[in-house]
């Protein structure tokens, strides 16, 4: 599942994501087929493109593609970049580049996925960066394979967005658990627009009132890394699907200076022991 974070700030776009990524196996047990569920602790979710220094990609959801040989994201990279090269294209607008993006991942899903796929989950795309020569950056989501197109987030203002295992993220902004609509509408059966108006009326009086317009860009780095920090360090004590963890990689991506990475994981050797 993972946890994806991305952040328009009036100082600069931050991108963040951990790294864990789930990959369920089948294996036989007598008559019973069971779902084991894997995880990999060093998958890289943020996704910086070579030669689109103004750009970048979160990803989560669907943490892999393919049946037989399943690849991240990430993995593919290498392809859309030789794609890019080979067009001579330069810096990109962001929602470009996010189409461009979009149409990639989509060729390879109808590659590589069954066309009979029942599972649930879509790989979820966050673009961020800056158009050239505007004072602010853009924020852009797509999911593949049912929402292709990508849709522009805070476009008129600054906040935040977040997916994936987000049920603690939810919780601590909005003040309630995001299936509690559902279920008092089931309990109290009430309309689709009652529960409308009760939902915005609990976020309007629960949520916590954070100024995003303010904050200076170190803020912003801070509190992405404080959700995912978060999600990892609960689910370490209950019992239920445990899709955060491993490092978690940051960067921020300003007018002038473009993508930098603040926090990246580095290739090692054995680990020392404690």
């Amino acid at each position: 599942m993972s946890l994806g974070i991305a952040f328009k700030g009036p100082e600069g776009i931050v991108l963040a994501a951990d790294s864990r990524v789930t990959i369920n196996a089948e294996i036989q047990k007598g008559n019973e087929r069971i779902l084991l569920p894997s995880t990999f602790d060093n998958a890289t979710k943020l996704l910086k493109i070579n030669g689109q220094d103004h750009v970048g990609v979160v990803t989560y959801g669907l943490g892999a593609l393919g049946t037989y040989q399943p690849r991240t994201a990430h993995s593919f990279l290498p392809e859309f970049e030789d794609e890019l090269s080979e067009a001579k294209i330069p810096r990109l607008g962001i929602e470009e580049f996010a189409g461009k993006l979009s149409e990639f991942f989509m060729r390879q899903w109808n590659g590589l996925m069954p066309s009979d796929f029942s599972g649930s989950d879509d790989m979820i795309f966050l673009v961020g960066g800056y158009d050239k020569g505007e004072p602010y950056g853009r924020l852009f989501q797509f999911a593949i394979p049912s929402n292709p197109k990508p849709m522009e987030q805070h476009s008129n203002d600054f906040g935040i967005v977040w997916g994936g295992q987000a049920e603690f993220t939810h919780r601590l902004f909005n003040g309630f658990d995001p299936k509690l609509p559902q279920m008092i509408k089931q309990q109290l059966s009430l309309s689709d627009t009652e529960i409308g108006e009760l939902f915005n009326s609990l976020r309007g009086n629960l949520a916590i009132p954070i100024p995003y317009q303010f904050l200076p860009l170190q803020d912003c780095v801070d509190l992405s890394i404080l959700l995912i920090r978060m999600t990892i360090e609960i689910q370490s004590f209950y019992l239920g699907v445990r899709g955060v963890g491993g490092a978690i990689d940051v960067a921020t991506i300003t007018r002038t200076h473009g993508f930098k990475a603040i926090r990246q994981k580095s290739i090692l050797g054995e680990r020392e022991r404690i």
